[in-house]
């Protein structure tokens, strides 16, 4: 059964991992996962590589000896509020598909569902909140300004962007 977005979203946030993919995993093992249009972008002194799907980013670091290994992520929600063709287009390709917006309350609902959820701490990122979940080394941005109205871009208690961040494990 293919989940939904906000399933998707609340298996990212319990795992640390984007279908099947996390800290750790080869760009190799990226291009097999993630089967979607991308375009890679690399620093200009080589030291770190961004693979942009649209509104999913994966980051990669290089590896001694050559290639590279995935050192975070991110699933740029605020991309779809503006108009559906990325969720669509992910949507055919992964088959996950994503509402133009996503409510923190509904996220966190899933979450509620979702055996093993790791505890989240709150803190405030100055007209934002970051839900951050250190066992899976995810946090989930949720748009805190109340003048924020939904329409164009997330409004008050939206999904901004969920994050995958931490050190890169030996492999």
């Amino acid at each position: 059964m293919t989940p939904t977005g906000i399933e998707f979203l609340a298996s990212f946030v319990r795992t640390g991992r984007l279908h099947g993919i996390g800290i750790g995993s080869t760009l190799d093992e990226a291009g097999r996962a993630v089967r979607h249009r991308f375009v890679d972008v690399v620093d200009e002194g080589g030291e770190s590589l961004r693979r942009d799907h649209g509104f999913v980013e994966l980051y990669f670091n290089p590896v001694p000896g050559g290639g590279w290994v995935m050192s975070g992520g991110s699933v740029e929600l605020h991309r779809l509020a503006p108009g559906h063709g990325a969720a669509q287009e992910w949507a055919r390709t992964t088959g996950v598909g994503f509402p133009r917006h996503v409510a923190w309350e509904t996220l966190r609902a899933e979450l509620a569902r979702v055996p093993g959820a790791p505890e989240l701490t709150v803190g405030d990122q100055g007209g934002f909140l970051e839900h951050r979940a250190a066992a899976s080394g995810v946090s989930v941005i949720v748009v805190d300004d109340e003048e924020e109205e939904r329409g164009c871009h997330p409004g008050h208690g939206d999904v901004w962007s969920v994050s995958l961040w931490g050190p890169v494990p030996a492999r």
